[in-house]
């Protein structure tokens, strides 16, 4: 029997998590009343041999009745039952985005502002995520990301890699990227956008990444900025860190910052303690 709380933030996906999770196979219940917690988990778990998946959603929705919900946690073990936590996270400024966007308001913020509710829902969220066994921050997720996370972890169970870095490239005319963790400027490598045949060419061609990666500058950058970053990242595991974005950034977010996004995402690749995903934002400008 797999028992899964899914719960975090509100507006970070848990509604889409669950219909995933439900396609997966488990039987999934969302917002069920916090004191009925305890007794749902022996139901199910006596019937074990028909359901052997479930996915329960539960979130500030309950009102007054989600402080009861740690004490409802706390009666599991000594049932014998096992429960997973699934903790969907987004930042901020995601969320107050996906709010104003489908003009809903939060539940925590009726009558006032959306980030006071985010505020306030974030502290009574604080012992939830510090208890989960899986934290997925969506601020940078599409659908079919999140799909594939839930795959890895409840279908194919994968081990979980809790830090998902983003290697993202961005050309400084358009803007330093308003999540990046880490800005990395490279502008003060030689540009092929004045050699007029790998002008129209992009980072992603092989002509563009032999002529950035053919001095020697650009290759003791990168070994600087890999070694920097194999210290960092343990480092930001041990402080809780789930989610950073590396912005490599040249003028146009074509050539050097391309070049230099998929070299640095080709050595980590490899690694297997961490998730790691790569996105190329002006290179189409």
């Amino acid at each position: 029997m797999r028992f899964v709380i899914v719960t975090g933030m509100s507006g970070a996906g848990k509604s889409s998590a669950l219909k995933m999770l439900e396609d997966f196979g488990y039987f999934c219940v969302d917002n069920l009343p916090i004191p009925l917690l305890s007794k749902f988990a022996d139901l199910v778990w006596r019937e074990k041999n028909e359901i052997s998946k479930v996915a329960l959603g539960v979130d500030i929705r309950s009102g007054q009745l989600f402080e009861e919900l740690e004490g409802e946690l706390e009666k599991l073990p000594a049932r014998g039952i096992e429960c997973e936590i699934l903790f969907l996270d987004a930042s901020d400024m995601t969320l107050v985005k996906r709010y104003k966007e489908t003009r809903r308001s939060h539940p925590l913020a009726k009558n006032g502002r959306i980030d006071q509710g985010i505020k306030a829902e974030r502290m009574r969220l604080d012992y939830l995520k510090k208890s989960a066994d899986y934290i997925i921050d969506t601020s940078q997720m599409l659908t079919r990301d999140l799909h594939q996370e839930l795959e890895k972890i409840f279908v194919e169970n994968k081990e979980f890699k809790n830090l998902m870095i983003t290697i993202l490239s961005f050309g400084f005319k358009y803007g330093i990227p308003a999540d990046a963790d880490l800005v990395f400027d490279v502008r003060f490598l030689p540009n092929p956008y004045y050699i007029d045949e790998l002008k129209t060419k992009t980072g992603n061609e092989k002509e563009v990444q032999d002529y950035v990666m053919g001095f020697e500058v650009s290759h003791i950058f990168l070994e600087k900025l890999k070694d920097m970053l194999k210290f960092l990242l343990p480092n930001y595991v041990l402080e809780g860190k789930n989610q950073l974005v590396i912005a490599v950034g040249c003028t146009g977010g074509k050539h050097r910052s391309v070049t230099l996004a998929n070299q640095l995402y080709e050595s980590f690749q490899n690694q297997t303690e961490y998730g790691l995903r790569i996105e190329h934002r002006d290179i189409r400008r």
